[in-house]
């Protein structure tokens, strides 16, 4: 059996046909078989890796859609007691190359014990929490950050 592909990611889903429920790791990707809850299975067929972001829809070539959602994932939640300690907290994370949620009064990052302590150290609190984890692409290019030299 031949199953349907999906050869573009639309930028929403209008009246989807299923939805697929991906984690962080599992939406960044180019080839891959999925079957939707409700259990339409189907190919995953893109040109190129590709971030693919909650609310998104992967266009399958017989014209259905389906709906991409973000699963809920174990995250860290850190705040600050003022914008610049957060400022602080967001350049150390970065620093470490790690990816990271910009929300407007805190960051949410993947459940790291190390980093929870750094982070607790620089004066943050840290909350465990689980949801969705969308972070921020890269800044050369759409996506997600691909290995760079400091050299």
């Amino acid at each position: 059996m031949t199953l349907p592909r999906a050869t573009a990611v639309l930028p929403d889903a209008p009246s989807p046909a299923d939805h697929v429920t991906l984690g962080y790791d599992d939406r960044f990707r180019r080839r891959i078989a999925l079957t939707g809850r409700g259990g339409l299975r189907f190919l995953l067929d893109l040109a190129r890796a590709t971030e693919l972001r909650d609310g998104q829809g992967l266009a399958l070539e017989d014209g259905r859609v389906i709906a991409v959602h973000a699963a809920a994932e174990p995250l860290i939640e850190v705040r600050a007691p003022t914008p610049r300690d957060l400022i602080r907290a967001a350049w150390h994370i970065g620093n470490r190359h790690l990816p990271c949620e910009l929300l407007p009064d805190r960051l949410r990052l993947r459940a790291d014990p190390v980093i929870a302590d750094m982070l607790t150290g620089l004066g943050c609190s840290v909350t465990p929490v689980t949801a969705p984890f969308q972070p921020e692409g890269g800044a050369y290019g759409p996506g997600r950050t691909q290995g760079h030299s400091h050299g």
